[in-house]
């Protein structure tokens, strides 16, 4: 009887996620210059850059489906973290608004739980790229109440009661669960969130598409602690936000980096992150030649398992590089 063979570390080397397009009525026919991509049909929204059905493009596991190789290799990814879970932590994505997204809310984990979903859906936003006097709905007014809300779904004024931010490149804004929200026209937006997409769409503008008013009055919080981030600078990178689910960092690159002066000095031992491209390019290599070299492309996402070999980055022009770890809310 024959066996597989026993992994060994070049398994866990770093490796390329492909992107997955999915199409949305707010969204736009052409992506490029950011993703050579064009819509064949229906308008393209979002980049899914790490959803469970997202293909590895690289390595041995070059084929798979993400959320696959979490359910059969846990500890590996995630380190000492599996032990909250044999799923992918972190959904990443990239979104395309050229018109109004739906008003909407998302759950907490104890409200998606009661409802038989395993989490709920905390996330942030980071602006790569805004038109002048581009928005987002962030939360409700102070003193709207949970009534004012209902009346607005019903005759068309929820608007009003929302809390509008200005929004530019560079900046990074924290939407927690049950804060009502939405993304107006003319953002590009790198959005980091627990692995869950669930929303519960309060209000869009007459497009035919399910509402879930009950739900998400339910979800609701009057009060949230959403809102744009101040970025905290230490002599390495730059911490855009560091929150109970996930932590977002901007890294600056001097030619090389090592995978050892990737992690913050907080990170007493390895865990899963990903690296993203939000411009230039990347190589990553083996210095022992543990495994065969390859690109990190503008706006690619690398995923880096605990377990991982050590490897360089090596700056191919231009890189601003994004890096994202999951948290988890102690207790958990």
């Amino acid at each position: 009887m024959s066996s597989s063979p026993a992994p060994t570390i070049s398994d866990w080397a770093p490796f390329r996620i492909a992107p997955r397009f999915d199409s949305r009525p707010w969204g736009s026919t052409d992506l490029r210059p950011w993703y050579d991509k064009v819509a064949q049909g229906e308008p393209l929204g979002e980049a899914w850059l790490t959803g469970d059905d997202s293909l590895i493009a690289t390595g041995p596991h070059a084929g798979m489906a993400l959320g696959a190789l979490f359910a059969q290799a846990p500890e590996p990814l995630l380190g000492a973290a599996a032990a909250h879970g044999a799923a992918s932590p972190l959904l990443i994505k990239v979104i395309f608004a050229k018109q109004k997204l739906s008003v909407q809310v998302h759950p907490d984990d104890a409200m998606a739980q009661k409802y038989g979903q395993p989490r709920g859906k905390t996330e942030c936003w980071y602006v790569l790229a805004a038109d002048p006097g581009a928005q987002v709905a962030c939360g409700l007014k102070p003193g709207v109440t949970l009534e004012q809300v209902k009346n607005g779904i019903s005759d068309g004024t929820l608007e009003h009661s929302l809390n509008l931010l200005d929004v530019k490149a560079g900046e990074m804004i924290y939407v927690d669960a049950g804060t009502v929200h939405a993304i107006w026209p003319g953002t590009v937006l790198l959005e980091t969130q627990q692995n869950c997409d669930l929303t519960y769409r309060m209000y869009d503008y007459g497009r035919p598409r399910q509402l879930h008013v009950e739900k998400s009055l339910e979800a609701t919080r009057l009060s949230t602690r959403a809102g744009k981030v101040a970025p905290r600078l230490l002599a390495d990178r730059s911490i855009l936000i560091d929150g109970n689910y996930f932590r977002v960092e901007r890294i600056p690159v001097n030619r090389t980096l090592s995978a050892a002066g990737l992690r913050a000095p907080d990170e007493s031992q390895p865990g899963l992150s990903y690296l993203f491209a939000a411009s230039g390019a990347a190589r990553i290599l083996s210095p022992s030649a543990t495994f065969a070299p390859f690109d990190l492309p503008p706006r690619g996402i690398i995923a880096v398992p605990a377990a991982a070999p050590n490897f360089v980055l090596e700056d191919a022009g231009g890189l601003d590089l994004i890096r994202m770890t999951p948290h988890w809310p102690s207790g958990l």
